[in-house]
């Protein structure tokens, strides 16, 4: 009889674990937590519906690589549920997990981490298992709200918090810019200009870094997204009157002759006094700089006599549960391994090894996470930072030719227009018809009037990657409407609907031949050639 009761049980749990959970994002499978109402069950109950091994493929950072592989070894171990996962871990970036997971949802990594910016394309694309609600409820309660938000689109949560460290701030070179200056831009500028040392601030080539004038100033960028990740609409200022105090600072600093476009921590070799950039460059600072390393949030700028202090945006990284289909049973032992790799503890190990900016509230608060120099400096930036939510894949373009515009104006009428220039191609993106929608266009190194080029970002006459080529049907293909002259060591991609979110390959296409070629492009099997003239 007991056996008999042991089998009914097991059959009930598995029951409601299947009426829990499906292949599709819209539900969700955790153990059985996706009911309001948790389920009657006792341990053992538990146990025998999620009892098993599991074949999964997890993608990491690679520098995560190991401690993941023992970190679920110790879930192996230390479960109630009797679950063992045989994992193949394998270091997929998390700016790159997207990219390598949407070529193919079926082949990709049953558990993956990801950049936040990632979000919207993957729910779009169903590649992520939403939480039950019990589970989000837990996760919400454990995590910063701000990385809690990032991995919702409507009222779901789709994606577990790991980090809270994507943001940026200043490190500076003590023997040349004096603390006292510090809570200045225009005193930094000028020190660097009385130094000839570069200021380097990634301004004329990501949107990431010039957003800081505008939130300084309170302008705001906030996309909402329906339940399926698809974007309906925009509350954008920057084109306003505090944008254009934004646009007044921005001007000083981008018209400065050592003002540098980069984030590199390398800079400081290359004659830099100012690095902007993150917690993931302080090693190599800190190797460079050695005591001289300074460290501490951006700031402030004054037009007509008001100050404002820089913003930034606040990124995170995520942990995300591919859907299994039909296989419930394993959905709900993912989640409950998630739900592991992104706790507390999991999240302290992290830090202690990796120095990752943890997003769980109790680990904030650590002394030796409050006493870390990159992340102290980011946690004092972050009073004035923005969240990074979703944004559309074409804000990214269209926002950073904001500095260079900027830079071309010669008075505040020049400046309106690089504001108005800005919201006319924010508002289209609402517009954009089916066809425009679904066209392939090529980006990279070359602009418009000069075709391809390969400069050095200190010139002036750099590439962004600002603009797109068209391309055309050619068959089952799509081609470059033109040839062009490509130089050795050019790079570039190809993407849809002129956005981020459908792009190849993961890793930019690199030239390794000059000559004069059309770039024709597969979308059945995602190939980038070049055809010689």
């Amino acid at each position: 009889m007991k056996k008999i009761m042991a089998l009914v049980l097991s059959l009930v749990m598995i029951l409601s674990l299947a009426a829990c959970g499906s292949g599709s994002t819209s539900t969700s499978a955790d153990g059985g937590n996706n009911s309001t109402k948790a389920p009657a069950t006792t341990p053992a109950a538990t146990q025998s519906a999620l009892a098993g091994t599991y074949k999964i493929l997890v993608w990491t950072g690679e520098d995560a690589v190991e401690l993941t592989k023992k970190q679920i070894e110790d879930f192996n171990k230390s479960n109630e549920y009797g679950i063992t996962f045989e994992a193949e871990v394998n270091p997929v970036s998390e700016k790159e997990a997207a990219d390598h997971m949407l070529i193919d949802i079926n082949a990709g990594a049953d558990l993956y981490c990801f950049a936040q910016d990632q979000f919207a394309r993957l729910v779009q694309s169903n590649a992520l298992n939403a939480l039950g609600a019990q589970a989000a409820e837990t996760v919400k309660a454990a995590n910063d709200p701000v990385v809690v938000a990032a991995g919702m689109s409507g009222e779901t949560l789709y994606a577990y918090p790991m980090t809270s460290d994507n943001g940026y701030f200043m490190y500076y070179d003590k023997s040349v810019i004096p603390d006292a200056d510090v809570d200045s831009l225009e005193k930094l500028i000028a020190d660097c200009e009385a130094a000839n040392k570069y200021f380097a601030f990634e301004l004329n080539t990501s949107a990431w870094y010039l957003a800081s004038f505008f939130f300084g100033t309170g302008c705001v960028s906030e996309w909402t997204t329906g339940d399926d990740g698809e974007f309906i609409s925009v509350n954008d200022t920057f084109d306003s009157e505090k944008g254009l105090i934004a646009a007044k600072g921005l001007k000083k600093l981008v018209d400065s002759p050592m003002h540098l476009s980069s984030s590199s921590a390398d800079e400081f070799n290359n004659g830099a006094a100012i690095v902007v950039t993150g917690t993931w460059a302080f090693d190599a600072i800190k190797d460079i700089l050695g005591d001289n390393l300074g460290a501490t949030d951006l700031p402030s700028f004054e037009v007509d006599g008001q100050s404002y202090h820089l913003g930034s945006f606040n990124g995170c990284k995520l942990m995300g549960v591919k859907p299994q289909g039909q296989d419930t049973v394993k959905q709900a032992a993912l989640h409950r391994l998630a739900q592991y790799l992104t706790d507390e503890a999991r999240q302290i190990e992290r830090f202690e090894a990796l120095s990752w900016g943890p997003a769980n509230l109790n680990a904030q608060k650590l002394d030796a996470v409050t006493a870390n120099p990159g992340l102290a400096a980011l946690l004092k930036q972050n009073v004035y930072s923005v969240p990074q939510g979703q944004i559309h894949g074409s804000w990214w373009d269209i926002a950073k030719v904001i500095a260079d515009d900027v830079k071309a104006a010669t008075d505040e009428a020049g400046l309106k227009k690089a504001l108005t220039n800005y919201s006319s191609k924010i508002s289209s993106l609402f517009t954009m018809t089916s066809d425009e929608k679904e066209a392939w266009s090529v980006i990279g190194m070359f602009n418009s009037t000069d075709g391809f080029f390969f400069t050095d970002y200190k010139d002036e006459k750099r590439s962004n990657w600002a603009e797109d080529l068209p391309m055309v049907a050619d068959g089952e293909k799509f081609r470059t409407a033109d040839a062009w002259e490509i130089p050795a060591g050019c790079e570039f991609k190809v993407r849809q609907g002129k956005s981020w979110d459908v792009s190849f390959p993961a890793e930019n296409f690199k030239v390794e031949t000059a000559g004069t070629y059309f770039i024709v492009f597969d979308p059945a099997t995602n190939e980038i050639t070049l055809t010689a003239k």
